[in-house]
Protein backbone atom coordinates (compact mmCIF):
# COMPACT_ATOMS: atom_id res chain seq x y z
CA UNK A 1 0.00 0.00 0.00
CA UNK A 2 1.48 3.76 -1.10
CA UNK A 3 1.87 5.80 1.96
CA UNK A 4 1.28 9.70 1.51
CA UNK A 5 4.26 11.78 1.75
CA UNK A 6 3.01 14.91 1.62
CA UNK A 7 -0.40 15.76 2.42
CA UNK A 8 -1.90 18.98 0.70
CA UNK A 9 -5.81 18.59 2.14
CA UNK A 10 -7.53 17.21 5.18
CA UNK A 11 -11.93 16.70 5.82
CA UNK A 12 -12.14 15.59 8.66
CA UNK A 13 -15.77 14.55 10.42
CA UNK A 14 -17.18 13.55 13.93
CA UNK A 15 -19.85 11.11 13.49
CA UNK A 16 -22.47 9.80 16.43
CA UNK A 17 -25.70 8.48 15.90
CA UNK A 18 -28.30 11.28 17.34
CA UNK A 19 -30.63 9.45 19.64
CA UNK A 20 -32.36 12.70 20.69
CA UNK A 21 -34.85 14.06 17.87
CA UNK A 22 -35.38 17.68 19.64
CA UNK A 23 -31.20 17.96 19.86
CA UNK A 24 -30.52 21.00 17.85
CA UNK A 25 -28.61 20.62 14.59
CA UNK A 26 -26.48 23.22 12.57
CA UNK A 27 -24.63 24.70 15.34
CA UNK A 28 -21.49 25.86 16.22
CA UNK A 29 -20.68 26.20 11.90
CA UNK A 30 -22.23 22.22 11.60
CA UNK A 31 -24.07 22.61 7.88
CA UNK A 32 -27.40 20.66 8.89
CA UNK A 33 -27.28 18.07 6.39
CA UNK A 34 -29.60 15.43 7.12
CA UNK A 35 -27.10 12.30 6.98
CA UNK A 36 -29.36 8.87 7.62
CA UNK A 37 -29.28 5.32 7.26
CA UNK A 38 -31.85 2.21 7.58
CA UNK A 39 -31.21 -0.62 10.24
CA UNK A 40 -33.82 -2.84 10.50
CA UNK A 41 -36.28 -1.13 9.30
CA UNK A 42 -35.67 1.72 11.75
CA UNK A 43 -34.17 4.91 10.18
CA UNK A 44 -30.76 6.38 11.89
CA UNK A 45 -29.92 10.65 11.85
CA UNK A 46 -26.67 11.59 12.24
CA UNK A 47 -24.77 14.92 13.01
CA UNK A 48 -23.09 16.08 9.84
CA UNK A 49 -20.26 17.97 8.35
CA UNK A 50 -19.00 21.16 8.76
CA UNK A 51 -20.13 24.86 7.13
CA UNK A 52 -18.92 24.93 3.26
CA UNK A 53 -17.54 21.57 3.29
CA UNK A 54 -15.08 20.25 1.05
CA UNK A 55 -14.75 16.83 -0.63
CA UNK A 56 -12.91 15.55 1.66
CA UNK A 57 -15.42 15.99 4.37
CA UNK A 58 -18.04 15.02 2.18
CA UNK A 59 -16.79 11.83 1.76
CA UNK A 60 -15.52 11.39 5.40
CA UNK A 61 -19.39 11.92 6.30
CA UNK A 62 -21.07 9.37 4.16
CA UNK A 63 -18.10 6.80 4.64
CA UNK A 64 -18.61 7.29 9.01
CA UNK A 65 -22.57 7.61 8.69
CA UNK A 66 -22.50 4.25 6.97
CA UNK A 67 -19.48 2.56 9.03
CA UNK A 68 -20.85 3.61 12.08
CA UNK A 69 -24.51 2.04 11.43
CA UNK A 70 -22.55 -1.71 10.25
CA UNK A 71 -20.90 -0.77 13.56
CA UNK A 72 -23.94 -1.21 15.34
CA UNK A 73 -25.36 -3.88 12.86
CA UNK A 74 -22.12 -6.30 13.72
CA UNK A 75 -22.33 -5.82 17.36
CA UNK A 76 -26.18 -6.95 16.79
CA UNK A 77 -24.72 -10.10 15.53
CA UNK A 78 -22.35 -10.44 17.83
CA UNK A 79 -24.74 -9.93 21.12
CA UNK A 80 -22.69 -6.89 22.34
CA UNK A 81 -24.41 -3.51 23.21
CA UNK A 82 -22.79 -0.34 21.88
CA UNK A 83 -22.78 2.66 24.65
CA UNK A 84 -24.46 5.97 23.48
CA UNK A 85 -21.85 7.73 23.22
CA UNK A 86 -20.51 5.55 20.42
CA UNK A 87 -18.48 7.88 18.00
CA UNK A 88 -16.23 7.68 15.43
CA UNK A 89 -13.94 10.45 14.00
CA UNK A 90 -12.98 10.18 10.26
CA UNK A 91 -10.19 12.13 8.53
CA UNK A 92 -9.39 11.54 5.12
CA UNK A 93 -6.27 13.11 3.48
CA UNK A 94 -5.27 13.38 -0.11
CA UNK A 95 -1.72 14.04 -1.28
CA UNK A 96 0.89 13.09 -3.29
CA UNK A 97 3.73 10.62 -2.73
CA UNK A 98 6.21 11.52 -5.74
CA UNK A 99 4.09 12.74 -9.05
CA UNK A 100 1.03 10.83 -8.22
CA UNK A 101 -2.18 12.04 -6.03
CA UNK A 102 -3.58 9.57 -3.03
CA UNK A 103 -6.23 9.28 -0.55
CA UNK A 104 -5.58 8.20 2.97
CA UNK A 105 -8.09 7.66 5.81
CA UNK A 106 -7.68 7.60 9.45
CA UNK A 107 -10.37 6.18 11.65
CA UNK A 108 -11.01 7.07 15.29
CA UNK A 109 -13.81 5.11 17.31
CA UNK A 110 -14.44 6.39 20.61
CA UNK A 111 -16.31 3.37 22.49
CA UNK A 112 -15.67 4.12 25.70
CA UNK A 113 -16.25 1.25 28.70
CA UNK A 114 -15.28 -1.24 26.46
CA UNK A 115 -12.96 -4.31 26.40
CA UNK A 116 -10.41 -3.22 24.21
CA UNK A 117 -10.05 -6.59 22.34
CA UNK A 118 -13.96 -6.05 21.68
CA UNK A 119 -14.36 -2.90 20.25
CA UNK A 120 -11.43 -3.89 18.18
CA UNK A 121 -12.78 -7.25 16.50
CA UNK A 122 -15.87 -4.90 16.15
CA UNK A 123 -14.33 -1.82 14.35
CA UNK A 124 -12.45 -4.89 12.38
CA UNK A 125 -15.85 -6.28 11.39
CA UNK A 126 -17.14 -3.28 10.49
CA UNK A 127 -14.95 -2.30 7.72
CA UNK A 128 -15.60 -6.12 6.35
CA UNK A 129 -19.32 -5.36 5.73
CA UNK A 130 -19.19 -1.37 5.54
CA UNK A 131 -19.57 -0.98 1.36
CA UNK A 132 -17.24 2.52 1.45
CA UNK A 133 -14.69 0.42 3.47
CA UNK A 134 -15.06 -2.43 0.94
CA UNK A 135 -14.84 0.24 -1.88
CA UNK A 136 -12.16 1.08 -1.06
CA UNK A 137 -10.19 -1.26 0.24
CA UNK A 138 -6.77 -1.97 -1.23
CA UNK A 139 -7.02 1.16 -2.99
CA UNK A 140 -6.04 3.53 0.00
CA UNK A 141 -4.33 3.36 2.92
CA UNK A 142 -6.81 2.99 6.42
CA UNK A 143 -5.65 3.06 9.78
CA UNK A 144 -8.21 2.26 12.75
CA UNK A 145 -7.53 3.73 16.49
CA UNK A 146 -9.68 2.10 19.15
CA UNK A 147 -10.33 4.35 22.27
CA UNK A 148 -12.02 2.10 25.08
CA UNK A 149 -11.01 4.56 27.74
Amino acid sequence: MIKIEKVHYTGQTYTKVNRDPALQRGEHGVLDIQLSATKGGESYEFIAAETHPTAEQLFAGAWSACWITVLGIVAQMKKVALPEDTSVDLQIDIGETGPAWFLGAKFTLNIPGMDQAIAEDLAHSAHQFCPYSQATKGNIEVVTEVITA
